[in-house]
């Protein structure tokens, strides 16, 4: 998807959760749509948890940094 493509599904996900009252189990790779519409998510590595909370504190965390952000902590 591209960016415009992403805030799209983001906003649309987000009226289907708001309009009826659900929660939503994604499975998602762009951090943009994970930080824009989750409050609260768990990242896998090769089936195990590696880290839980919100999109902040998943996107701080050293061990996601390394297995899928990349860069320095």
């Amino acid at each position: 998807m591209n960016a415009d493509e992403s805030l799209e599904l983001v906003d649309f996900v987000r009226q289907i959760r708001d309009h009826f009252k659900i929660t939503i189990l994604m499975i998602e790779h762009h951090m943009d749509v994970v930080t824009n519409l989750c409050d609260y998510c768990t990242v896998l590595k090769f089936g195990k948890t590696l880290a839980v909370g919100t999109p902040a504190e998943v996107k701080s965390n050293p061990d996601v940094i390394r297995a899928y952000l990349g860069g320095n902590e």
